[in-house]
């Protein structure tokens, strides 16, 4: 322990934010990052404990206490390199990730005020930044393997790295115009700035990652392909997977869950109805200078269906763009804001959680369901409102409609925010690759053939194999199967041996 009674007599600083009324008026990041002495004396509040549960319950497994004492004694350079040691990418883990590790931090059974790990860790690799520690970390020698990874977001970055970083030749496919995937166009700005995000791909290209954008990868070679209803793409060329596995020893598919969850109710055919990441992508895109948001929200009641991080950040934007209100419907059950953390401990604590979005000003409606979108009284082509009932659950997550329960809502535009069911049916259905009863690619994560899909070439990482996940999972997936897809192909000879 760098500070023996810091856990007792330090109490936890969070990073400063701007208030309310500043931040809605743009797209900035608002939350700041620590100084250099608040990120020590923070640092130095960990107990370091003999059972690191917040390393236990990290999908990455950093190693929290050993940094943690760093940064207390200002061993800023130990403290960096004991980050990415484990960790490729802090630099968005330490925005957007929930800090599973927070909770689990024993810190927090006896007083509600863990050790910040998510903000030191932020400030751990902008210092690296602002201090020259940073460097490029191109391999020292080639292995004569080459590698093509499909799609760009977490899991494939992650994957990028490490198989660069072992002396494989990487190129990474993205349909999108752009390198990032829902990173860049899932994530607005004000949570994640997009210049950080470049910053880390420019490191990335320096080092020898290749990036082919606006590039659709789909299992066979065809004029018009076709994508599931609500995924995007930019692309300008159509690559097929057979292509590319005549190009390379291996492909990596991590392509997410993209299919976005629907809800087939009567009225879902009015105009003002929309997928969530239309309106969030869009919104993206407005933000870089391609063109304005074509879903206009200014002055306009907007009703958002669904309870997660992308409702979230739905709502956040719907602010920032003028919208009259925003309501949020959730037909989950409203959860306590405080329970007995020691009942739980160190798994997920069940309570409310309120968002810096939903702080900015929108009403949230719990176990309310939507049975029906409802046509304007004035232009019966577009929604008007939508129908409601509450619900109660029951066991084995079964919803039953609450008797006189009926309600209703006025909505001008309504944004579908439910999740995402698996990766493009229509991209892939002809890959022969198994799928689970979810229609996510197969693969085990354990063993010999870890991440490996039922075609021995073609390996699968991310939400596309796990489904619909946290970003800290998609990053740990695409390190490990990098790992597991280096130690397959080094046992088979390079190509140009193959082809003497």
């Amino acid at each position: 322990m760098a500070n023996e009674r810091g856990f007792i007599e330090l109490p936890l600083v969070a990073e400063a934010r701007e208030s309310v009324a500043t931040r809605i008026t743009h797209f900035n990041e608002f939350i700041a990052t620590l100084s250099d002495a608040q990120a020590q004396q923070q640092a130095s509040r960990c107990m370091d404990c003999g059972i690191p549960f917040c390393q236990n319950r990290c999908p990455l497994h950093n190693d929290m206490p050993d940094f943690n004492k760093m940064v207390a004694e200002g061993r800023w350079a130990e403290a960096y390199q004991a980050l990415i040691s484990t960790n490729d990418f802090p630099e968005i883990t330490g925005r957007i990730c929930p800090a599973l590790c927070q909770e689990s931090c024993c810190l927090g059974l006896y007083q509600p005020h863990e050790v910040g790990i998510k903000s030191i860790e932020r400030k751990i690799i902008e210092y690296a930044y602002a201090h020259g520690l940073v460097r490029s970390l191109a391999p020292s020698a080639s292995t004569g393997k080459a590698v093509a990874i499909v799609g760009s977001g977490p899991a494939a970055l992650a994957c990028a790295v490490r198989l660069n970083r072992l002396g494989v030749k990487v190129c990474v496919y993205e349909k999108m115009d752009q390198i990032g995937g829902l990173l860049r166009y899932g994530i607005p700005d004000f949570k994640l700035s997009k210049e950080v995000l470049d910053r880390k791909i420019k490191q990335m290209a320096t080092e020898g990652v290749e990036f082919k954008t606006s590039t659709l990868v789909v299992a066979n070679q065809d004029a018009n392909p076709q994508l599931d209803p609500g995924i995007h793409s930019d692309h300008q060329a159509v690559v097929s997977l057979d292509e590319l596995k005549e190009q390379y020893d291996a492909v990596v598919l991590a392509v997410g869950s993209e299919t976005p969850r629907d809800l087939n109710l009567p009225g879902r055919a009015l105009h003002g109805i929309y997928f969530a990441l239309d309106f969030l992508i869009a919104q993206n895109k407005e933000n870089q200078g391609k063109g304005l948001n074509p879903i206009e929200v200014k002055g306009k009641k907007v009703v958002i269906i669904g309870g997660g991080e992308t409702a979230s950040d739905c709502i956040g934007v719907s602010i920032r763009k003028g919208a009259a209100s925003v309501t949020q419907v959730d037909y989950h059950e409203e959860l306590p804001t405080e329970i007995n953390v020691r009942e739980v401990w160190p798994n997920a604590r069940p309570i409310k959680h309120t968002s810096t979005s939903q702080e900015e000003g929108c009403t949230r409606l719990f176990a309310t369901n939507t049975t029906e979108f409802v046509p304007n009284k004035d232009d019966p082509s577009t929604v008007g409102a939508i129908n409601t009932v509450q619900v109660k659950w029951g066991p084995k997550r079964k919803i039953t409609p609450i008797k006189d329960s009926a309600g209703s809502l006025e909505a001008d535009i309504v944004l579908i925010a439910l999740g995402y069911s698996h990766p493009s049916q229509q991209a892939f259905s002809k890959a022969a690759l198994a799928q689970d009863e979810r229609h996510n690619f197969k693969a085990a994560t354990q063993g010999a053939n870890a991440f490996q899909s039922s075609d021995q070439q073609v390996f699968v990482a991310g939400d596309c194999r796990k489904g619909q996940s946290l970003v800290v999972y998609a990053l740990a997936e695409g390190r490990d199967c990098a790992l597991s897809v280096y130690q397959q192909l080094m046992a088979l000879p390079c190509r140009t041996e193959q082809s003497a």
